[in-house]
């Protein structure tokens, strides 16, 4: 974000950077800096808290003020206190599939709510559409039986097509939960609590141990869970 920051200076145009990681902000030195102490994804602070949020904006573009290069310090923090995802996922009678690709059919009607609630702006996939959700989850199914991860059927860059999973399951359980959860716990939930989670953690493990190159495996899992 920095290296465009400074890109776009050149062109004329002035920029200001939020950072929720100190010395990263530091480290790569934008033309004006704001550190937010904030949890990571939110750096504009609690969702919903449209004052607060404003007081963020109008510090960072009141840098712009400033004569020369310069990073500043938001006066607030904000501690990540929000509660834990807790939501349930509708039961789906098919005896013949999966566990974790049944329970993937059984969000669909979730999923859809949040797409239909939010116009769309929730639920864009990279790679795999919602309707074969099922199925990519099925191809890390076989890595984690033990087929090579390049015969397993994975319909795209592996990563990728774990973030589509998951973002599926994220979406869903925004129409499932009656809470908002604190930053990244949607993430840990569908890791720790979900079948499709425990499959993607499965495989990436069988993939490790089969002698997989490092980011292959890596990144289908970058978060701390």
């Amino acid at each position: 974000m920095s290296t465009l920051a400074h890109v776009l200076e050149e062109e004329g145009l002035a920029t200001v950077s939020l950072g929720i990681v100190e010395e990263q902000l530091w480290g790569t030195a934008p033309p004006r800096g704001l550190f937010v102490d904030f949890p990571l994804g939110r750096p504009l602070g609690r969702p919903g808290d449209a004052e607060f949020q404003q007081r963020v904006l109008d510090h960072a573009f009141g840098l712009l003020e400033a004569a020369g290069p310069t990073i500043e310090s938001f006066p607030e923090q904000i501690s990540d206190d929000g509660q834990v995802l807790a939501c349930t996922i509708p039961p789906i009678d098919d005896p013949d599939a999966h566990p974790a690709v049944a329970e993937a059919r059984g969000l669909r009607a979730a999923y859809n709510r949040t797409v239909a609630a939010t116009d769309g702006r929730v639920g864009a996939h990279r790679v795999v559409k919602p309707d074969d959700i099922p199925a990519a989850i099925e191809a890390f199914v076989r890595i984690a039986e033990g087929t090579p991860w390049k015969e397993a059927g994975i319909p795209g860059i592996p990563a990728r097509v774990t973030q589509d999973i998951r973002g599926y399951y994220e979406a869903a359980a925004m129409a499932l939960a009656d809470h908002t959860p604190a930053a990244f716990e949607a993430t840990r939930w569908f890791l720790r609590e979900t079948e499709a989670g425990k499959v993607i953690l499965a495989a990436r493990d069988r993939m490790r141990n089969d002698g997989v190159k490092q980011p292959i495996w890596f990144f289908l899992v970058t978060e701390q869970y």
